[in-house]
């Protein structure tokens, strides 16, 4: 299967139903040793961008992971950005705010991480979780300490959306450009990850009671990110909705989308003026003098 970015992007208006989005495709890989090929690739290509990305120094690019647990954010994560140079590179993962954070606005946290020009930035969750988490657990909008007048459920979704949709059309005016990404995993998949957590000793770290907790509000979590998707994916930052049964489909089709996506950036190294390539000229007769 060749990938086409434009089968997994939510187009701006449109109206998910995530049991019309498969959870699976055709691989587009043809063994274990093709996938590594294929990774191999796009990675080495990724850290190119990268690296153009750093010296044209004129936009910022965004990642957002967003899944259910374990889909594989992580993983994607770590494979699809093997190569690029940590240096231009950052991860942040948001949990439960702190005490802090919950004396400002949703969207004050992750605005502190946000990636400097030339460089990449990843959330792994985001300020989407006030919209996911949030809507299935209002009890923790509750203790955010709003005043009651926002408060009403008619209206505080819908509001915190446009809140989001605005904040990313700002950031694309001001030249980060955001990748939105919704690992979508079955229920059946999970199940069995979660199995494989449990009977892998080497794995037991990565599961505790809460998964299994948070599992049984499935059908309330589907409905929280139908509703998010629906209303937030806009032309400025589109969401793709990723098949991820597939560890290894999955993050060919992210590399591809990511690699796509700077593509269309049009950047360029910067260029040496006349005073400049005089400098360096002169320069290199230094070097090349006897003693230097």
């Amino acid at each position: 299967m060749k990938i086409k970015p434009e089968d997994f992007r939510v187009q701006a208006g449109d109206k998910v139903k995530l049991d019309k989005w498969p959870t699976g495709v055709k691989p587009a890989y043809t063994s274990k040793k093709a996938y590594r090929k294929l990774l191999d690739e796009q990675v080495a290509e990724l850290s190119d961008l990268q690296r153009l990305l750093y010296a044209s120094n004129r936009y910022s690019v965004l990642l957002i992971f967003q899944a259910m647990d374990a889909a594989g954010k992580d993983g994607a994560i770590r494979h699809v950005m093997s190569g690029v140079n940590p240096q231009g590179c950052q991860v942040f993962s948001f949990q439960h705010p702190s005490a802090k954070e919950l004396e400002h606005d949703f969207l004050w946290r992750t605005t502190q991480s946000l990636p400097e020009r030339g460089r990449i930035g990843i959330f792994n969750r985001s300020y989407y979780e006030e919209v996911l988490i949030v809507r299935v657990h209002p009890e923790i909008l509750l203790a955010q300490g709003l005043p009651d007048s926002v408060l009403d459920e008619k209206t505080i979704w819908r509001q915190r959306y446009r809140s989001i949709v605005e904040h990313e059309k700002h950031l694309s005016r001001n030249g980060t450009r955001i990748i939105k990404f919704f690992l979508h995993l079955s229920k059946e998949e999970q199940r069995k990850r979660f199995l494989g957590r449990i009977d892998e000793p080497e794995k037991n770290w990565k599961f505790c009671l809460a998964d299994i907790e948070e599992r049984a509000f499935w059908p309330q979590y589907m409905q929280a990110y139908e509703a998010c998707l629906s209303a937030t994916s806009t032309e400025a930052a589109p969401w793709h909705v990723v098949p991820a049964d597939d560890k290894k489909n999955a993050r060919l089709i992210v590399s591809r989308i990511i690699l796509d996506t700077f593509k269309s950036l049009e950047m360029r190294y910067p260029e040496s003026g006349a005073k400049r390539r005089e400098e360096l000229l002169t320069i290199r007769d230094r070097l090349l003098e006897p003693d230097s």
